[in-house]
């Protein structure tokens, strides 16, 4: 059976800079009846488990170190017995959140997950945060940008470990280089496609955050 994407959201907190918002998370399971992987272990590891249905997972791979993105990835963990992995630049971040458990291998730029018989390749994207990664599946005819590229435009970058000149560079580098109709899966909120951000990109350089 060829690979899928599952999708569940989750609820729970956004914490940053001395503030605290609600948030609904996005989180993301490639795989078959046999295997899968797990992008961003959002809030809660019960039900991200249960939506694994008894697959084997492979790694809970974090687009970023925010603590919403990563706060179930320990327990998740725990329960799978897979690792938690990350892009270096982020452990900053990540010790905000988990200042005793590490991630237990880093990401970097270009390397591959291969998971039933579907190939994602990492891509950096820093600028909503350092280390933020995001995911080309392009069997799939998808990336999965975590919160650097979202319908209507990029990531918030107002906060601790952001910049928005950075994040455009990521955004027209990384991301508006893929084929137009690859579907945008992201961090928070619908789906959208590269073609329809592209046009948008002079629009974000000159609103600025």
């Amino acid at each position: 059976m060829a690979a899928r994407v599952d999708h569940l959201v989750t609820s729970g907190t956004f914490s940053l800079d001395g503030g605290t918002w609600d948030v609904d998370n996005n989180v993301w399971i490639v795989g078959d009846d046999s295997e899968a992987i797990v992008i961003d272990a959002a809030h809660d590891a019960d039900a991200i488990a249960g939506a694994l249905d008894g697959r084997r997972l492979l790694a809970i791979v974090s687009t970023h170190a925010h603590n919403d993105h990563i706060d179930a990835a320990p327990a998740l963990a725990s329960l799978t017995g897979a690792p938690v992995l990350l892009h270096g630049d982020d452990l900053p971040l990540w010790k905000h959140t988990h200042p005793d458990r590490a991630p237990d291998g880093e990401l970097t730029d270009g390397q591959r997950f291969t998971v039933a018989g579907t190939s994602l390749t990492v891509l950096h994207t820093p600028g909503h945060a350092p280390g933020a990664v995001c995911l080309y599946a392009p069997e799939l005819g998808t990336v999965f940008t975590g919160d650097t590229l979202f319908q209507g435009g990029p990531g918030a970058t107002g906060r601790s470990f952001s910049d928005f000149p950075t994040i455009v560079d990521s955004i027209r580098d990384r991301l508006l280089t893929l084929p137009p109709e690859t579907v945008v899966r992201t961090g928070h909120g619908d789906s959208t496609t590269i073609g329809a951000e592209a046009p948008h990109l002079e629009e974000w350089i000159a609103r600025g955050h």
